[in-house]
């Protein structure tokens, strides 16, 4: 088994090849606590596309018609916005995490890591046995043994794969589209097949081959993590001043030795095949295998838990932490402030419908002796998924006529649609060109005022014309 250093990456041997990590099962509160909270996670990412609010998915990012779906909130493409102060803050939140207790994201919460742990290498350990048997198979030649566990290992690692891209798939189609897809063949929905191969073999690559390799070198939340953590984030330490000197157990009573028997046990359990008592590590996930790996050891030979455990760099040093420090306030007032704006800007741009004025294609503008018309067109979007009436009328334009039919157009839930009407400016009340407003009022109250251009000769020449025609016309 390859021993752990400081100045190589356990996962690559020295002519650039994969080194294959096998970790070793372990038992323990914070293994069993994590495994809870995996299959919490897998549950939900499975369940979310079948959990509908107010008629759609959960969590339905509706590329085809360029909505998203979140939690029965509807966002359109000129809301997307959005995303921008929820990408930011949960940056910054990550960041709040991580100087707190360091790389907790990944060994707990990550997709990849969930997967990885808690699906792929469950089905290696079903099918090849313990870190040992596994390791042996490794170096085995290719036998009729061998070859019939890696063909079953990689059929369920395919199977799984294929049904995850699925699930994947089902967040842009929707599960009734998947089920479309399937039950039409692959033929009506080229691009959907396309997606599941191309992603049922992103899965199997990464999962049954790559694996912590993307975290350790792909993963650019590792990279920047010595730039988020200090000597007070909480991750998992190796207490060095009860542990060392570090040696076997013996009857020599004259020779003191530290609690750890350097029985490599933390180390045969470590996911990305680190020595977790060199140091904090840029490969550390604090995934807390090597926790439960020590305390079961120390029970074992009547020494105190803990030598292997969630604490600070002080903290294993001093014996004192501090949660509370510079770093951390400032991160909570960065996340503070992008939470606030984002929270103004909702509450003051984002409305339950859409609205868009433009000006009808042709004509600019027509004018006669009974004086001046625009056209306009008002495309509205309805963001529930209720039918909704809008009215619209002209507000604070005087010298200005709203000549329509009707003034108010109802939509269904969701739906588009486009209102075209004209507004006149009679001979007598005409200035020029001005900007016009136009109020759009839904049932509910909800408003939005809308800004147009209304376009015309000249005030004075406009007349001037008109005066002259009439005079041409009436003679005296």
């Amino acid at each position: 088994m390859k021993k752990p250093n400081l100045d190589t990456v356990t996962t690559i041997n020295k002519d650039g090849s994969k080194y294959n990590i096998h970790p070793a099962d372990v038992k323990g509160s914070f293994t069993l606590r994590r495994r809870l909270t995996a299959w919490v996670l897998i549950l939900i990412y499975i369940l979310l596309p079948w959990i509908k609010i107010n008629g759609y998915p959960a969590v339905f990012l509706d590329l085809d018609k360029r909505q998203f779906h979140f939690m029965g909130l509807t966002l359109f493409t000129q809301d997307f916005w959005v995303l921008f102060f929820f990408i930011s803050g949960l940056a910054f939140t990550l960041f709040v995490l991580s100087s707190i207790v360091g790389r907790v994201w990944c060994g707990w919460f990550c997709p990849y890591t969930v997967f990885l742990e808690h699906l792929y290498r469950r089905i290696e350990r079903f099918v090849d046995g313990d870190a040992p048997k596994r390791r042996r198979l490794d170096e085995a030649p290719m036998n009729k043994t061998k070859f019939i566990k890696r063909a079953i290992k990689w059929s369920f690692y395919v199977l799984v794969s294929f049904i995850l891209a699925h699930v994947f798939l089902s967040y842009f189609i929707s599960i009734p589209g998947v089920w479309s897809n399937i039950t039409d063949g692959p033929a009506e929905h080229i691009t959907e097949f396309l997606f599941i191969l191309a992603f049922t073999g992103i899965f199997t690559f990464c999962f049954g081959w790559f694996r912590e390799q993307f975290c350790i070198i792909l993963c650019p939340y590792g990279r920047f993590q010595s730039a988020l953590t200090d000597d007070q984030t909480v991750t998992v330490f190796y207490d060095y001043n009860r542990g060392e000197p570090r040696g076997k157990m013996t009857k020599d009573a004259d020779k003191k030795l530290g609690d750890c028997i350097d029985c490599r046990r933390c180390v045969n359990v470590c996911p990305t095949g680190i020595d977790i008592r060199n140091g904090l590590q840029l490969e550390c996930v604090a995934c807390s295998a090597c926790v439960d790996a020590c305390n079961e050891i120390m029970t074992k030979v009547n020494r105190p838990k803990g030598l292997i455990r969630y604490d600070s760099s002080a903290g294993i040093s001093t014996g004192k932490r501090k949660i509370l420090r510079p770093r951390l306030f400032l991160y909570m007032i960065f996340t503070a402030i992008g939470l606030g704006v984002l929270g103004a800007v909702f509450v003051s741009k984002a409305k339950p419908f859409h609205a868009g004025i433009t000006r009808v294609m042709g004509t600019t503008y027509t004018a006669n002796e009974q004086g001046v018309r625009n056209q306009y067109q008002i495309k509205l979007t309805n963001k529930r998924n209720q039918d909704i009436t809008y009215t619209y009328k002209l507000v604070n334009s005087p010298g200005f006529e709203l000549s329509a039919g009707t003034n108010t157009i109802t939509l269904g839930p969701l739906q588009k649609d486009t209102v075209t009407f004209t507004v006149f400016s009679p001979v007598d009340q005409y200035k020029g060109s001005a900007d016009i407003f136009i109020d759009v009022t839904s049932e509910d109250g909800t408003r939005s005022e809308l800004t147009a251009r209304f376009l015309g000769p000249a005030a004075t020449l406009y007349k001037d014309s008109l005066n002259e025609k009439q005079e041409t016309t009436n003679p005296e």
